[in-house]
Order: structure tokens, then sequence, then C-alpha cells
């Protein structure tokens, strides 16, 4: 999934004649603390926010103000990793998308984003969970496959996460089965480390609940 297959519909950009008044209603409606200013089709940068409590006279137009945010960008063909890193980067809750010609195409909204992640990720597929510590080194994601599969299950999920003060990995695996004893068993007779395991129905449903709570904040 690319950058301009998340954006949002609906989201307007900011116009370098609008005033900071306009920009604060815009972000009410929207459920954003940062929207992009464009002049014609050329992106400016971001406004956030904070930018606009600073501010003596919300009547002045946008255009005199110096935006904090001019990196805060993605291109449409950039994949959804890159799109969460800028994201994460620039704590934002929405992100400005340009084609290659530099052109302001549309934004990606943080909910959008999560509720296009949910569609992604599995939340709501029954089966369980197992977290694996493994020596960066040693890891061999074909083999972690090759295990759950011998016990005629398979992955439908897998998350890796790095340390930089760590040279261990985590990896976590979402498995089609909700009985993983024999695959934890499998994992520990070839040396792995498991860290934790998640086979309940119940952890589903909260994941689902978490998911679907974390929505309806969004939504506020």
């Amino acid at each position: 999934m690319i950058a301009k297959e998340l954006i949002s519909d609906g989201v307007l950009p900011l116009m370098t004649s609008d005033t900071g008044t306009n920009a604060l209603s815009w972000m009410e409606e929207y459920r954003v603390l940062h929207l992009p200013i464009v002049n014609d089709r050329e992106l400016l940068g971001l406004i956030s926010e904070f930018d606009l409590h600073d501010l003596t006279d919300l009547s002045q137009p946008l255009g005199h103000i110096r935006l904090s945010l001019h990196a805060a960008v993605i291109y449409e063909y950039q994949h959804v990793f890159d799109v969460l890193k800028v994201f994460n980067e620039f704590k934002l809750t929405l992100l400005p998308v340009i084609d290659e010609n530099n052109n302001y195409i549309g934004s990606i909204t943080l909910h959008s984003l999560i509720e296009r992640l949910g569609d992604i990720i599995p939340v709501g597929n029954v089966g369980g969970i197992i977290v694996l510590n493994v020596d960066q080194r040693s890891l061999v994601l074909s083999e972690i496959a090759r295990i759950v599969e011998s016990n005629d299950a398979r992955i439908l999920a897998m998350f890796v996460n790095t340390s930089p003060d760590s040279t261990e990995i985590e990896v976590s695996i979402k498995i089609d089965k909700m009985d993983i004893s024999a695959i934890m068993q499998t994992f520990t007779r070839y040396n792995y480390s498991i860290k934790s395991s998640f086979s309940q129905g119940d952890d589903e449903n909260d994941l689902r609940k978490r998911y679907d709570a974390l929505m309806n904040y969004l939504n506020i």
C-alpha cells in the first residue's frame, strides 16, 4: 500500500489568503492539529495549532506566517511504512502528499491511516500470538515460518521490532490457530526464546475492543 492510496477524502488545504481563524475552524471540523498550506498547487508546508496559538492576530493571512513544518511531507509513491515513519517523526495528525513535481495532491489523516491499517493487519482474525526474542545475527524468517507450518498452521502476520540498545530483535507472530502449545514447544526445541504468548479468544476480543476504542477516540 502506497501513500496515494491512503489519501483521506474531504480534507481541503488552506490557501495563503486564509486566516488563522479559518485554520482553527477547519482543524476543529477535520479533528486534526495540522493542515497543509498551498499556493496554487505548490505545497508551502504544514501549519500546526501551536503555530496559531502564537499569533496575536488571528485575522492575519496565513501567507505572512512562518511555518514550522516544511519537511513533513510524503511522495505519493512511498510505502505505508514510510508514511508511518514520517507521522511518528513529526508527531502529526495529518500528512500532506505530493507528486513527483512537488505538487500537492491530498492529505492523509491519522484517523484514516489507522483505519486502513486495521484493514491490513488481521485484527479481527481468530488466532494465537507468539512473541520471540531473537539475536539479529541469527534471525532467519524462513525458519520461523517453517516451524509454524510444520505444525499444520500458517502465519497471518509478522512484525519485527528492533532496539538501538540491544542486538536482540522482538518478533511477533500472528498464527491462524488458537492452540499454539505445540508450536511453542517446537520453538523451544529449536532454542528460540519465547518472550510471551496469547492464545485465548478473550485476547482477540480485547484487541478488537482496544482498536475500536482508539477509532472512537480519534472521532471525538
